[in-house]
């Protein structure tokens, strides 16, 4: 195919410059919206988590910049350190699994979710292939030790759920809290039986053939199958006040991770090898790329939050939170797909 001519290729250029321009810079956008607090602080467990790749992809594409603001993002670890020390600290924003949204309200106090990152919590369980060659059913992890990453975490629920499908109670197993760096050399030295985490570490063990799934939420269905329903699961949310008296915060913030949200759906592998830190693979680059595509189904197309998963995560929690009773928890209160909304419509995700 003959090559365009070059004035028309320069024109398109030139044209495409000023639309960018148009629609990026902050300074012009300021013109038409003034952001109530361009500099926002956003906690969140670890930047390099699977469940925030939409915040890093936003962060590292310039997609807040192009909306005006300048996040901090503050890590904590793990998403239950993320949200006690990130209470303490009065970050404008948090970052972390839904669940956190109901069990807040539970305890009287007003945050609500404005932009979802993922539809699924992308949380796998799986059986060692030589602690447990022959596994049947979840009955035969009836006294095993089970790796998850902290007590009050998705993978212990997703765990606990798995066993109670088996006629399991908790105590019928040895829960041993493990960081995602100190839970492959566990496995491996087996120190545990077990495991129920996230990505990269499952693809890895699983890849090498050490690790046998028999739960998986990093599929819809596979989510399903655990909760009964749609669960939805990384967010970002902000106390009542802080979204009513910063909207326009708000807007920008949904935008730019919607606009990371639409780039994740078609980006191949190049675009992943470009995008992310290299500190994110682990020296690894394969074995990320094989979980980014174990976990895309769970990312959120357009970070609209689902009523009926909202519902899920009431139900779900209810069984492991005291506080949380179903007849005290406003659902509607919990979340707004309002920004989500404007944000889907602008960059048609």
């Amino acid at each position: 195919m003959p090559s365009a001519p070059v004035l028309t290729r320069r024109a398109f250029t030139g044209a495409a410059l000023l639309a960018a321009a148009a629609v990026g810079s902050p300074a012009l956008r300021a013109q038409g919206v003034r952001l109530e607090k361009p500099r926002v602080a956003i906690s969140v467990a670890s930047k390099s988590a699977f469940p925030e790749l939409p915040l890093t992809i936003a962060m590292q594409l310039g997609y807040f910049r192009n909306e005006g603001l300048e996040p901090e993002i503050i890590e904590h670890g793990t998403a239950p350190r993320a949200l006690h020390d990130g209470l303490a600290a009065a970050p404008d924003i948090l970052c972390g699994p839904f669940e956190h949204v109901v069990g807040l309200q539970a305890r009287g106090q007003a945050f609500q979710a404005f932009v979802l990152q993922g539809r699924a919590p992308q949380v796998a369980m799986g059986v060692s292939t030589r602690a447990l060659p022959i596994y049947r059913t979840v009955a035969d992890l009836r006294g095993r030790r089970i790796g998850i990453a902290t007590p009050d975490s998705s993978s212990t629920m997703v765990a606990r759920l798995v066993l109670a499908q088996g006629g399991l109670e908790p105590n019928d197993v040895q829960f041993v809290s493990l960081p995602t760096r100190d839970a492959l050399a566990a496995f491996r030295a087996g120190d545990i039986d077990a495991i129920s985490h996230g990505d990269p570490l499952v693809t890895q063990l699983e890849q090498r053939g050490e690790l046998r799934i028999i739960s998986d939420t990093r599929t819809l269905k596979g989510t399903h199958e655990v909760f009964g329903g749609p669960m939805p699961a990384s967010c970002l949310y902000a106390s009542h006040d802080f979204v009513q008296k910063h909207p326009a915060t708000c807007q920008a913030v949904s935008n730019a991770l919607v606009h990371a949200l639409k780039w994740l759906q078609t980006a191949g592998p190049s675009d992943i090898i470009r995008t992310v830190p290299e500190s994110y693979f682990q020296g690894d680059r394969a074995v990320y790329l094989s979980a980014f595509n174990r976990v895309r189904e769970a990312i959120s197309p357009d970070g609209l939050i689902p009523p009926d998963g909202v519902r899920t995560a009431v139900r779900i929690l209810a069984v492991f939170d005291p506080a949380v009773r179903p007849d005290r928890i406003d659902p509607a209160r919990s979340f707004t797909n309002d920004f989500a909304r404007r944000a889907k419509d602008r960059f048609n995700a």
